[in-house]
């Protein structure tokens, strides 16, 4: 692959802020995860504590015609739809129509059953703090994503993938992330309200606090909106990438299938932070975390919401996901920095993985 030129934007794309700067740090960062880790596009919001935004981007929107990556294009987001739908659930809870701590059988009964899993003894906590030993339905997709790019899911045909298996392990007694447990989170909102969730989540948060490059899309919308850099996949990484920017990403629904900018991302979680969509009582229950190894060393999870230590000191908060074609690290800080990246491939190793992640730390670490 060719060496790919890092841009940095005085104007950034959809969500446009004016840049405040060109930040070398920022820049170097993102041409080192084009460059040296092979991925086609990277792209950085970063926010410092006075709220000054700069958008910068690296690589190319399409690999055939080399066109540049736009500043803060749009992006599939992955599992940070998971903090979007714990925030809906937990606005249930400060309205008195959900408790944490009460059975899910109590709001959908007789769903979950199969062995060793049982929703009378699995609770709602559980289920958003991955500690509910449900089995992972996206084990089906373990030969490959790509037979399945323009296939739709019906949210319980996933559910139903998952109750074939065995339980993980016993409610409540280890940690292992999960993305059943938000599709039955999502199934919750729904039963709950009367309404489907992708409009209690547009309503409740989307639109509340005015992310206007954010959205759930609805059944059949295979298209990320523009400008946006295109997303590209390998089912075999000794093949050419495919380009799957149009995608079904129903097989996400509520765990995953939301798209966003860097720059709406960080208004989310800094707004979440900030208490501007929870109560106190309902915030605090989502900052209260146990330990999620698999996230990395030092790594917490509460409810859709993970917690990681920066280097510079400090706690920073947020939650980043993948999804065919795009992935996204991004958190922001009890002092009101925050920074989100995303890059369109997944990291198809560990060490590529580990240098999208490292990044995150280094452009949070320099707006101390």
């Amino acid at each position: 692959m060719l060496a790919l030129a890092v841009t940095t934007t005085v104007v950034s794309g959809p969500a446009a802020q004016a840049a405040t700067g060109t930040d070398p740090v920022v820049q170097i960062t993102l041409g080192k995860l084009v460059n040296d880790d092979k991925f086609p596009a990277a792209l950085a919001s970063v926010r410092g504590r006075d709220g000054r935004t700069s958008d910068y981007a690296a690589g190319v929107a399409d690999v055939a015609t080399k066109e540049k990556a736009p500043a803060d294009g749009y992006v599939r987001i992955g599992s940070n739809t998971k903090s979007f739908t714990a925030v809906t659930v937990l606005q249930l809870v400060g309205e008195g129509k959900v408790k944490l701590d009460e059975p899910v059988e109590t709001y959908l009964p007789g769903l979950l059953r199969g062995e060793g899993i049982d929703g009378r003894r699995i609770t709602v906590r559980q289920l958003l703090q991955h500690t509910s030993g449900l089995p992972e339905y996206t084990d089906f997709l373990a030969k490959g994503i790509l037979p399945f790019q323009h296939t739709y899911f019906q949210p319980r045909e996933l559910l139903s993938m998952a109750l074939a298996k065995k339980a993980a392990f016993a409610p409540g007694t280890k940690w292992q992330y999960t993305n059943t447990n938000y599709i039955v989170a999502g199934l919750l909102i729904e039963k709950v309200t009367g309404r489907p969730a992708i409009e209690e989540i547009t309503r409740r948060t989307i639109d509340r606090i005015g992310l206007r490059h954010t959205s759930f899309p609805n059944v059949g919308d295979q298209d990320v909106p523009a400008p946006h850099a295109k997303g590209y996949h390998r089912d075999d990484p000794a093949k050419p990438m495919t380009d799957v920017t149009a995608f079904d990403p129903s097989q996400a629904w509520t765990a995953g299938q939301m798209i966003s900018t860097p720059g709406d991302l960080n208004r989310f979680f800094t707004a979440l932070l900030g208490g501007k969509l929870l109560k106190p009582e309902q915030l605090k229950q989502m900052r209260t975390t146990v330990d999620a190894p698999m996230l990395g060393a030092g790594a917490k999870y509460g409810l859709g919401l993970s917690s990681i230590k920066l280097t510079c000191g400090g706690t920073a908060w947020g939650h980043g996901g993948s999804i065919p074609g795009y992935y996204t690290t991004n958190a922001v800080t009890e002092d009101g920095r925050a920074a989100a990246i995303a890059v369109t491939h997944l990291p198809t190793s560990l060490p590529a993985h580990e240098h999208v992640e490292k990044a995150l730390d280094t452009v949070l670490c320099t707006r101390l």
